[in-house]
């Protein structure tokens, strides 16, 4: 088992952005925000102590909202992680990220701040709001200065995808530390942008598309990387896997012991998310609540309902994929697609018996 576990904790909804493909507002008519006060912060707390105690884990928070920082408790909840020695990572916004900030981020053992880039400023501004390409770029020289490790990260869709290269060389430029992207995770909602045009059709990507992409990104990865370049590029996506295996850079291990998970999805291994409303869920990307925060111990919950994300031989197409216990694609994007967790990932190519 991984060293730490990964509680992804959405301690508010509140936001200055409307992001199209945001989680939160992906329903129009959701306009109750819900925030956890001081008391239930701290029940949140101490039910991922108790869990992480149990299971000889160490916890690792990725702090967002909404944005993270217009929670009134912010600062005290990152007070109690610097007492208790608990490490984290903010995924949010550059809007209110001054140098005073980031200074006092960095003082309470801020681990990273992550910020997103979904392609260059007209797409990425229509996808979240204008100036921020911009003021996300900014921010980059911001974080750099207190040292904390600045991560940009970008949602891959058919709205992007031929403009990505250009967001790698722009983020490379601005010398963002870390780079990765994941795929845009479809929702059962359908949304529409000003014009009343449903965009969920056209953010799919075909397979073969895809995987000339991760061809064409990986040689870009790899040209950098051999300048010495500073930026760390994170291969996110567990097709990237696939590619490796394709390529001959990754091979089978000889002592692999069957029935074992040695990589690929961590749903039901190494994280869990933690909603504003105490909702527990399997994982963000897909409608999977499990249980409560506030009422049910994670480590109740662990043992029982998320058994449910682990049942690998219910993999419909990774079930007979030699590469199943290293990859598994991305169950969250099957099941935005197909409604099904163990569908086959729409964007792999792998061919199988």
């Amino acid at each position: 088992m991984a060293k730490y576990f990964a509680f992804q904790w959405h301690i508010t909804d509140e936001c200055d952005q409307r992001c199209k493909h945001c989680y939160i507002f992906n329903n129009p008519e959701n306009v109750c925000l819900h925030s956890m006060n001081w008391e239930q912060m701290m029940k949140v707390l101490s039910n991922c102590e108790e869990f992480c105690q149990k299971f000889g884990r160490i916890p690792y928070f990725y702090l967002t909202g909404g944005d993270p920082i217009l929670h009134p408790e912010f600062w005290r909840l990152l007070e109690e992680f610097h007492n208790r020695n608990i490490k984290f990572t903010i995924m949010g916004n550059p809007f209110h990220l001054t140098d005073e900030v980031a200074g006092r981020l960095k003082s309470l053992g801020c681990d990273k701040y992550q910020m997103s880039i979904d392609g260059m400023e007209q797409t990425h501004d229509w996808f979240r709001k204008p100036g921020s390409f911009k003021k996300t770029l900014e921010t980059l020289e911001t974080l750099k200065k207190t040292g904390i490790c600045a991560v940009i990260m970008s949602t891959v869709s058919d709205k992007n995808i031929d403009k990505m290269h250009d967001v790698i060389d722009t983020v490379v430029k601005y010398g963002a530390d870390v780079f990765a992207f994941s795929r845009y995770c479809p929702t059962p909602d359908d949304k529409v942008d000003d014009a009343g045009d449903n965009y969920n059709d056209e953010l799919g990507l075909s397979a073969e598309r895809y995987h000339k992409f991760l061809q064409e990104t990986d040689k870009q990865y790899k040209e950098y990387e051999a300048q010495g370049c500073h930026t760390k590029f994170n291969r996110k996506d567990h097709l990237w896997t696939l590619l490796a295996y394709e390529q001959g850079e990754f091979q089978i291990p000889e002592n692999a012991k069957p029935g074992m998970i040695y990589g690929g999805c961590n749903c039901g291994n190494c994280h869990m998310t933690i909603l504003s409303t105490g909702e527990l869920y399997a994982c963000r990307r897909c409608i999977s609540p499990v249980g409560s925060v506030f009422t049910d111990k994670i480590s109740d919950i662990w043992l029982t309902k998320m058994d449910d994300y682990r049942q690998y031989e219910k993999f419909e197409k990774c079930a007979r994929c030699k590469l199943l216990a290293w990859c598994r694609g991305c169950p969250s994007v099957a099941y935005g697609t197909y409604g099904n967790f163990y569908a086959p990932d729409p964007q792999c190519w792998m061919q199988v018996e």
